[in-house]
């Protein structure tokens, strides 16, 4: 039997209730989807509804006993919204949306959301993807994050907005899609190899040196 974590069950404040968060793949979802929340929200008599900062839509208030039949009635995958691993991928609307985009940034992380959402690794990581230089999707405090511009994506690695914040380092520029996967893919290989339990990937590059891990993955 899986244990109420596992369902992505979060205990609140009441120590009676508890959340949960549908997986909204980079915040896009269909009018179904979001009819079908709303009725189970009801059905189940939840406390509220939350858009969450990471683009997911939390049901709050929830009994323990209804868990397993609010997963089955939303037909939804789970959120990965605690334990150590990769969150939920957030992008702006990039090329496929707004005029000032330069590089498609929903794409890019739909395909980043496919391969790493869930993804265990030493510490919680999260991504963003943002198609210009706005940084809508923050890229300064994301562990990993690419920034679109005219010439290419920009890679950027190390940011978190923790309890001791910490701005991302530029890594490379210029890059393809391609190269911009195959490259946060070394990232992440070299990450499950050096970074230390609960060690975010700034934290790692602190200890390391940012020099030691360019060398390694450029």
């Amino acid at each position: 039997m899986l244990k109420l974590g596992e369902k992505g069950a979060v205990p609140q404040k009441d120590k009676e209730t508890y959340a949960i968060a549908p997986h909204i793949p980079c915040g896009v979802i269909t009018p179904d989807q979001l009819r079908t929340i709303a009725d189970v929200a009801d059905k189940y008599k939840a406390a509220a509804v939350k858009i969450t900062s990471a683009s997911r839509i939390a049901i709050v208030g929830l009994k323990e006993e209804d868990i397993d039949n609010v997963w089955k009635d939303l037909e939804l995958n789970l959120g990965h919204a605690v334990g150590l691993c990769v969150r939920s991928i957030k992008a702006c609307p990039g090329t496929a949306f707004c005029k000032l985009a330069q590089q498609d940034s929903l794409g890019m992380g739909m395909k980043l959301d496919e391969i790493y959402h869930g993804m265990i690794l030493p510490s919680k990581t999260k991504m963003g993807v943002s198609g210009c230089t706005n940084q809508c999707a923050e890229n300064c405090i994301k562990d990993v994050s690419l920034m679109g511009k005219k010439s290419g994506w920009t890679l950027m690695v190390g940011g978190n907005g923790a309890s001791k914040p910490r701005l991302a380092d530029t890594l490379a520029e210029e890059l393809d899609d391609e190269t911009a996967l195959e490259m946060i893919g070394k990232i992440i290989a070299y990450y499950q190899e050096n970074g230390k339990k609960g060690e975010r990937i700034g934290k790692m590059i602190d200890r390391i040196g940012l020099d030691n891990m360019k060398a390694a993955i450029l």
